[in-house]
């Protein structure tokens, strides 16, 4: 025994092989973390993922470009996979950039830790961006410890070669490597625990361990147990299966689009919330809902608007703009019981006890889907009668959309101006285009993005520290007591989603952007977002005979805050320029940018200001 550990500390040793053995042998020279990560691809691969951190160069290096050294340094030429993806020299480390990039796309569309307030939402932020990152950059780490034979030629006669493994350190000598034949394939998912601590150090993990939710989610991640790693194991599957699809030639938007069923969990996770938060059942007299012995009665056109605007304000793209849309949905999730003649849209007269009555159009839900048992509230004490609607049974398509006095009643006869309260969040597809390019088209600029290009210690947004600094914006407000929508409304949401990062800067399809050292809001799209999630602004607009964005657009003007033409007109126009095409933007200056920004960002380089006209398309609507 003790001459096998005096084996081993002279073997630690061995005599460096000439370049005639190293490549007579079929070795392959280990190479710094500097010169694997030097490839023009990885380079940009870095450029994106620090573009998603919202930090300084200084505390990237720090949070992300080390880990990230250290693992080049442990993987080197290691592919990923035998056969399957990335199964080529250098596979492994380019998979492990690949997935930390698309982890982060992905993580933007999230608000974490999901139920919590918005102002711990804000001071975790970075720290949730950067488990996400590491829980993605780890999940295959285990392979080179259990999947593969390493070995390097030590110089000695007796003993030519000399096994290594990765919790010896980084490879410092030539080596050659095979795939054991025996391994186990789930295996390597419970050897993590082996080595991340080679690539975290004991600061991040001190850092990372202060927050109990993270934390546990990360354990279960690296232990391989995704079923219990909540959000955060959902974002490294889906982040995973789209690197491996662009490597196999496959589509990674399909690949990162959530399955159906998660879009029927994401739809009943909202309504349970409403139920829970927003919506009042059984009142006296005019009601959101309905509860009987074995139905929930749901008032069509108030759920269909509420269960909109709050996936809106979970940062969740592609809702359905219109009720038919939407109950339609519902309806293939089979979360609604449907009439004999297969529609959505019921027809009831609600009668209370004390005599009043009225007749609404209504979803039909079973209340098990909702409430677990013993949670039930007390059923309703009046009575629900279904009616017949000819106009409702002729019309055209399986749902009808709701008018009329009965679909816009809410609690007390009046619009419902109850808050919106972030809960869970859920994977977006849209926005991916300008990160699928970066893969598809290696060398080509990316539209809307804003990268530098050099290394420098400029932010791409506001600077944090590693515990990022909670917002100046106005917390949300209480239930009950939040403002009705108007223009000082309308600045307090948008600086409280540029911080949360609902809403992208400088980015495809973004709302907005930095251009001449101030900030561009483009018009009518940020707006419209607004309206969509606060629906009761369509109520005021109605009063003055416009679109609900416009009253909203209407209202930002009069605060005066946005820089107006020679000619008076408020609107400027941006052309921006891309690799294959260039279109034309419209939308407002602020005057200050730092209403929304504590540091304002680089200004967006594919983005131009036209010369001032008198277009009559550039006069405010």
């Amino acid at each position: 025994m003790f001459a096998l550990f005096q084996r081993k500390r002279s073997a630690s040793a061995p005599m460096a092989p000439t370049e005639a053995a190293v490549k007579g042998k079929g070795l392959t020279r280990p190479e710094s973390a500097a010169s694997l990560l030097a490839t023009p691809r990885r380079q940009k691969l870095l450029e994106h993922i620090w573009q998603r951190t919202s930090l300084s160069r200084k505390q990237f290096r720090s949070l992300y470009l080390a880990p990230l050294e250290r693992y080049a340094e442990l993987v080197q030429q290691f592919p990923a996979s035998e056969s399957d993806h990335h199964a080529y020299p250098g596979g492994m480390l380019d998979h492990g950039l690949e997935i930390v990039a698309y982890a982060l796309k992905l993580r933007q569309s999230h608000l974490l830790p999901a139920g919590t307030t918005p102002e711990d939402q804000v001071t975790q932020a970075e720290a949730w961006t950067a488990a996400i990152a590491y829980a993605a950059l780890l999940h295959d780490i285990g392979k080179i410890a259990v999947d593969l034979h390493v070995e390097y030629a030590d110089g000695n006669t007796w003993h030519p070669w000399h096994p290594w493994h990765p919790w010896h350190g980084p490879l410092l000598h030539p080596y050659r490597f095979r795939y054991r034949k025996e391994r186990e394939y789930r295996l390597h998912s419970a050897a993590t625990g082996l080595l991340y601590n080679r690539l975290l150090d004991g600061h991040i993990l001190d850092w990372l361990s202060d927050y109990p939710a993270l934390w546990s989610s990360l354990l279960y991640v690296l232990a391989g147990q995704y079923e219990h790693a909540g959000v955060l194991g959902e974002l490294v599957t889906q982040a995973d299966r789209a690197s491996v699809a662009q490597e196999l030639g496959g589509d990674p938007a399909r690949a990162m689009a959530a399955p159906k069923h998660a879009l029927q969990r994401k739809l009943l996770e909202g309504l349970r919330f409403l139920l829970k938060e927003e919506l009042r059942l059984n009142q006296p007299q005019a009601s959101d809902g309905w509860l009987t012995q074995d139905t929930l009665w749901l008032v069509s056109k108030t759920v269909s608007d509420k269960l909109r605007a709050h996936l809106l304000s979970q940062g969740i793209e592609g809702i359905p703009s219109n009720n038919t849309a939407v109950f339609n949905v519902l309806q293939d999730h089979g979360m609604l019981q449907p009439t004999a003649d297969d529609k959505a849209i019921w027809k009831a007269v609600i009668t209370s006890e004390g005599g009043w009555s009225h007749t609404f159009t209504l979803l039909r839900l079973a209340p098990a889907l909702i409430w677990e048992t013993g949670e039930r509230p007390p059923p309703f004490s009046g009575t629900v009668k279904v009616v017949q609607d000819e106009t409702t049974s002729t019309t055209s398509g399986r749902s009808t959309s709701p008018s009329g006095e009965a679909a816009a009643m809410t609690v007390n006869g009046r619009p419902s101006s109850a808050p919106v309260i972030p809960t869970a969040t859920a994977t977006a597809a849209d926005g991916l285009d300008d990160l699928l390019e970066l893969f598809t088209t290696p060398n080509t600029a990316r539209i809307l993005s804003a990268p530098p290009d050099a290394p420098s210690e400029q932010e791409p947004t506001q600077q944090k520290t590693d515990v990022p600094v909670t917002s100046s914006a106005p917390a949300s407000q209480e239930r009950g007591s939040r403002p009705p929508p108007s223009g000082e409304h309308f600045m307090v949401w948008l600086r409280q989603h540029i911080d949360s990062r609902k809403l992208i800067i400088n980015d495809a399809k973004a709302l907005v952007h930095t251009v001449a050292d101030t900030v561009y809001l483009v018009s009518p799209g940020l707006f419209q977002r607004y309206a969509q999630e606060h629906p009761q602004s369509a109520v005021f607009a109605k009063e003055d005979k416009v679109a609900d964005w416009q009253w909203v657009q209407k209202r930002f003007e009069k605060l005066e805050l946005h820089r107006k033409q020679e000619n008076g007109l408020n609107i400027w126009t941006c052309e921006v320029t891309g690799p294959r095409k260039s279109r034309r933007l419209h939308g407002y200056f602020l005057n200050d940018p730092l209403r929304l920004f504590n540091e304002v960002p680089m200004n967006n380089p594919y983005l131009t200001l036209l010369p001032t006209t008198n277009s009559a398309a550039q006069r405010t609507r």
